[in-house]
């Protein structure tokens, strides 16, 4: 057994299992299955030419050896970025830890109510700071906030429309430059015209519905902009604001002077820099708008026993998209980072904060009064943290910066601006000055500029109250935090307790030496606008990730900005869309999307400004051709794309994929492919071989980055030559096509931190281990179809009766005996499983993914589960309305309450197999009310007791 291999610690099934699974499925060997599932004109003919495989000894050497390449500066960069200071109990407890990282998305309320608690927190944290009424469990950064805030804005908006179709939204000059780039990639095919502007001399026309501040600026200049506020009240118009989530603890929220909706970005409390993310966004806005937020939103309910429980309030938005209003889905979240926020904000609590804020603001004014003692002009007459300040000649100052390890923001050739941040101490503040010193003006040591009065002035600063909730008020030693963060912890089933087998979502081993780089400062500690000289370390794992990301699909170029799978998706239709533009063809707007594909893809066509086609599938769950081949020639003028989900949503590969393709390539449009099931093809198969254009991948899935209960997700695109120059840029450093759009998320590559996760993958399995872990993801879910077989029907299949890596199991049928699917999920729970996905793509049902990280052992114990509920079921028919399928999840309260009225045992609730008394996992609440939430929202730390006793 060779101890080295990578392959063998990520890959469940070893070679004495992997007989008996062949004997099972009825294959004389793993070929014999792969050969039967995929159809033989799109495999691969050679191997992926990869890098042979690294032991996890040699990468990690390898990697700690790129590490030494990227330069430690200290960046005063600002511009929406900077260093903070991870309380280590955070960074041991939450983001070193797999209870928390590996948990899935809190659909099933009674087993995530940890993490659902530790966002409630977060919530609460944004709502306070902000001065608003309610706030959502994060987004994926701040520029991609900021675009959310102007789409919720533009839905919502009470001014008709102009017949020009011509609609304003007006953007301050002082709006980050990347939110901007942004804001231009958003607007444009919602009809949205961008005016940008100085927000003191601007005035309001008639054909504006919103507008957007920086608060403070992006130079570090605070506004009081209460009269630009109101002025745009009195013509309807709304407005947005992005703010500093530290600043707001000294600043005037903007709440308090009228925003609709606040957005930003917590990486200030507690998060790496990680040259650009993942960092938790946050959007807070008005009550009015709840039914229009963009993500999720974390709601207060009671559970079955009237208890108080929390859960994912009015989650019906993010299980099924509406196809004609695009707003967000489940990928549009970094709950990890959004965790670790709010914890940040628990363990230090509103005094902590208070210090904080004031350290940093109080060493920003030592730093200015020692500028003006040198004889600088600094210009920002208010701010908080940052200083913009005049120089005879930025470019011999930041040569002197550069030799001290010092980074500036040089925003021209006699301009500066230096941002502060909680790392920034007294020698620091020194080390700044002798770069200033340096420059030799001829007025060096005259106090020629005097600063006096206060730098904030009484009217902008903060008065009201945050964070006086018990929660902020109680866990700040480390010890209380440790043991808060535990029970928290206990609370949530993940991968470190039981398989979590969800369709579609791949659940995977996160491996302890992917994770491990993520907490060197070495990674941790880039800010993502250096000079690219100071990244070589992360511009070599980005490069080298592209080109694998290319090989393993088949394409010609990867760009990893997009940092979601739905961000990824709208990339590769925003290319399509640039493509047809420079073939001057920008009529064609019609994307054809097939009946059975994910929710996303409609709600991402129509945010690329696109018109939706829908086709048919036919008995067997496939893309009807027929009816594909009518609506390519009907809107053959027009047809700009068709986005297809290979293998398909419903687990199968089509045989009949290329002649898809040909059809749309024929009728002049281009083909996307939805790499969500990329686990599939990987090493047997590429998106390029069927025929595709341009595919995203989520790295979250396929390619081993954890969850983290719901994001943190990157989902890069790789394309087709055509579409390769049209790869997405960015404002502040060179990167995407030669012809690039601009920007899909705030940091040039992303959320680059976590792509050591996938480089990591790639690089310690290499093509071989890559291929096979593909192999047998697809062997496993054949043995759950096989071991299921009789007692539950798979959906769909092959032609050749296999299924991919995936399938649905119909459970419709026991409706006769009074049992819905959402009872057979909550009884997986008693059994110690995360249920799989749940009604998508066909209501009733549920998908299946065992993932290849899975043991042998550990699909029997899932496969026993769902047999024992089979038999239960059938035993329901007798009691439809009492038995354990109803009353499931069972709590440890129920089973040691003195009183026991259910026709069935406690052990029959509790322990209904032998292998669960060995490991048992306990939901901590009954069944939560899902309609009761959402009738009585609460989404905020608030004592709810009374409220529910009263009700």
């Amino acid at each position: 057994m060779r101890t080295d291999l990578f392959a063998l610690r990520h890959i469940g099934i070893n070679e004495g299992d992997l007989g008996q699974m062949l004997e099972t499925v009825r294959a004389e060997s793993l070929d014999q299955v792969i050969a039967e599932t995929i159809p033989s004109d799109i495999r691969l003919a050679q191997p992926l030419p990869l890098s042979e495989a690294m032991s996890e000894h040699d990468f990690l050497s390898h990697i700690k050896a790129l590490s030494s390449k990227n330069k430690l500066f200290k960046s005063y960069i600002g511009l929406g970025y900077h260093e903070s200071i991870v309380p280590s109990v955070i960074q041991r407890n939450i983001l070193e830890n797999p209870g928390w990282y590996t948990a899935y998305t809190p659909y099933q309320a009674e087993i995530a109510q940890g993490r659902l608690e530790a966002l409630l927190n977060f919530q609460t944290v944004i709502a306070d700071l902000t001065g608003m009424e309610l706030a959502n469990a994060s987004l994926l950064d701040e520029s991609t906030a900021a675009a959310e805030a102007m789409s919720m804005l533009f839905d919502v908006r009470s001014r008709p429309q102009k017949k020009d179709g011509v609609i304003k939204f007006f953007v301050s000059e002082e709006v980050l430059p990347q939110t901007l780039s942004l804001l231009q990639t958003r607007s444009t095919p919602l009809g949205i015209e961008l005016v940008i502007g100085d927000h003191e001399e601007f005035e309001f026309g008639t054909d504006f519905f919103g507008a957007l501040l920086q608060y403070p600026g992006k130079y570090g200049k605070v506004y009081d902009y209460a009269s630009f506020v109101e002025k745009a009240k009195e013509r309807e118009i709304k407005v947005a604001v992005a703010a500093d989530i530290l600043s707001l603890v000294l600043l005037t929220p903007p709440g308090e002077f009228g925003a609709d909706v606040v957005v930003g970005t917590t990486q200030r409390f507690g998060i790496p820099l990680g040259y650009g993310g993942p960092h938790a966004a946050f959007f807070a806005t008005k009550e009015t708008y709840k039914r229009n937020i963009p993500g999720r939103i974390i709601g207060i309910t009671k559970d079955a026993d009237g208890q108080p429980a929390l859960r994912m309030a009015l989650q019906t938005r993010e299980q099924h998209i509406k196809r004609d209003k695009a707003t967000s889905n489940i990928c549009t979240a970094q709950v990890l980072l959004a965790v670790m926020a709010g914890m940040y904000a628990v363990y230090h609590g509103p005094k902590g904060l208070q210090y904080i804020a004031e350290q940093v603001h109080s060493k920003a004014k030592k730093l200015n009064q020692e500028l003006a003692q040198q004889g600088f002009e600094q210009v920002n007459e208010t701010f908080f943290d940052t200083l913009k300040i005049n120089v005879s000649d930025t470019a011999s100052l930041k040569a002197i910066a550069e030799s001290k390890g010092i980074n500036f923001n040089y925003i021209d050739k006699q301009t500066v601006s230096i941002s502060i941040n909680e790392a920034t101490d007294d020698k620091d503040i020194e080390s700044i000055l002798s770069c200033f010193s340096e420059l030799n003006l001829p007025n060096q040591g005259n106090s020629s500029i005097e600063v006096s009065g206060e730098i904030i002035p009484a009217l902008l600063m903060r008065k009201s109250p945050f964070l006086e909730n018990e929660v902020f008020n109680t866990y700040h030693s480390e010890t209380e935090l440790m043991r808060y963060i535990k029970k928290l912890e206990r609370k949530d089933l993940s991968l470190n307790h039981s398989m979590i087998s969800l369709g579609s979502c791949t659940m995977k081993l996160n491996a302890a030496s992917e994770m491990l780089p993520l907490s060197w400062a070495e990674w941790g500690n880039i800010h993502p606008f250096v000079p690219i000289e100071q990244a070589e370390g992360y511009q070599e794992v980005l490069r080298e990730l592209e080109k694998d990301l290319t090989t393993i699909t088949g394409f010609a170029g990867t760009s990893l900005q997009p940092n979601s799978g739905a961000q990824g998706e709208y990339a590769g239709l925003m290319l399509i869309r640039a493509y047809h533009k420079s073939r001057k063809e920008e009529h064609r707007n019609i994307c054809i999307i097939p009946a059975s594909a994910h929710g996303t893809n409609p709600a991402s066509a129509v945010m690329a400004g696109m018109k939706v086609v829908v086709t048919k599938t036919d008995d067997k769950g496939n893309i009807d051709i027929v009816d594909l081949e009518e609506k390519a020639k009907l809107h053959s003028e027009n047809l700009a794309a068709l986005m297809v989900t290979y293998p398909s949503t419903h687990g199968v590969f089509e045989s009949s994929i290329k002649y898809i393709t040909k059809i749309i390539h024929e009728h002049g449009g281009q083909v996307y492919m939805d790499g969500a099931n990329m686990n599939a093809q990987v090493g047997l198969t590429n998106p390029a071989t069927i025929g595709a254009d341009v595919c995203h991948l989520n790295l979250h899935k396929t390619f081993a980055i954890p969850h983290g209960g719901g994001g943190p997700g990157v989902g890069p695109i790789c394309v087709a030559e055509q579409l390769k120059p049209f790869l997405p840029g960015n404002p502040l450093v060179k990167t995407g096509g030669s012809n690039a759009i601009t920007a899909i998320s705030g940091a040039p590559w992303g959320s680059s931190l976590v792509c050591l996760i996938s480089y990591a993958y790639i690089k310690m399995l290499g093509e071989k281990g890559l291929t096979n872990s593909t192999k047998i993801a697809i062997l496993n879910a054949n043995y759950i179809k096989e071991r299921l077989s009789g007692k539950y029907e798979v959906l769909y299949t092959g032609e050749n009766g296999r299924a991919a890596h995936e399938m649905i199991i119909d459970c419709r049928p026991f409706k006769q005996n009074g049992i819905e699917v959402t009872d057979i999920a909550k009884r997986l729970m008693d059994y110690g499983f995360h249920a799989p996905t749940v009604s998508f793509p066909v209501a009733g049902t549920i998908m299946i993914e065992p993932t290849e990280s899975e043991s042998k052992a550990e699909l029997d114990r899932f496969c026993d589960a769902l047999i024992a509920i089979r038999n239960e079921i059938e035993s329901a028919a007798d009691n439809p309305q009492n038995n354990p399928l109803k009353n499931a999840p069972h709590t440890m309260s129920m089973l040691t309450s003195d009183d026991w009225e259910f026709p069935y045992s406690r052990q029959e609730a509790a322990f209904p197999l032998p292998y669960v008394s060995d490991n048992k996992f306990w939901p901590t609440v009954r069944r939560v009310d899902d309609a009761y939430g959402d009738r009585n929202l609460i989404c905020s730390c608030t004592p709810i007791e009374a409220y529910i006793e009263s009700e």
